[in-house]
């Protein structure tokens, strides 16, 4: 640690100023203005970090200590969930396309999957399985120089999707071609359209 911070030095002053420990009016308007998160938990395997995504302002604040996060349809792996029953620590990261601005929170959270609250969530007549209900420990804003060194948001250095391989192609190698890669990639979009929700 001595040498880490040798190396390092301090923090800054606004660092660790930006630092609450509730969310105020401006991290709320970030929360709701963001389509993605990240959700990072931990378990006994080690940890997760998986995708989470839906329309802006899909995390709920149900209160300035409290956000909500409807468990949308994905693959079942239930790696997150799994993890967030046995060790309660989250940290989620906002992103909102075209802002430099990112949003860290940590803190505990726990799985409800109380009807009501669940109903609460339905997009489309689709409710989600669960809810992650985060009580925050600690929120505040990541500087933009993450993006901007990325150029994350610039269209022209979108990658073209056709470059790269496909999910089907993935599974087919990984599978030992014991699953059909130009099926499941052909099956998709129509799979997704009907279990989106």
């Amino acid at each position: 640690m001595e040498a880490l911070e040798a190396l390092y030095g301090k923090p800054g002053a606004a660092s660790l100023t930006k630092v609450t420990d509730r969310v105020i009016p401006e991290y709320a308007q970030l929360i709701e203005a963001s389509p993605f998160v990240a959700l990072a938990t931990i378990g006994p395997e080690g940890i997760d970090c998986s995708p989470r995504g839906d329309r802006p302002g899909f995390v709920r604040i149900h209160d300035d200590r409290t956000l909500m996060m409807p468990d949308r349809r994905g693959n079942n792996r239930t790696d997150s969930l799994r993890n967030i029953i046995r060790d309660d620590r989250v940290a989620f990261l906002f992103l909102i396309p075209g802002s430099g601005t990112t949003l860290r929170v940590n803190g505990r959270a726990k799985l409800s999957v109380e009807p009501a609250l669940c109903a609460s969530f339905a997009v489309d007549e689709a409710a989600p399985r669960s809810v992650i209900v985060l009580a925050v420990d600690e929120i505040y804003f990541q500087c933009a120089r993450a993006i901007v060194r990325s150029d994350l948001w610039n269209a022209e250095n979108h990658v073209d999707p056709q470059s790269l391989p496909t999910a089907g192609q993935i599974l087919q190698a990984t599978s030992r071609a014991e699953i059909d890669g130009e099926a499941y990639d052909r099956d998709w979009p129509e799979r997704a359209r009907q279990t989106m929700w």
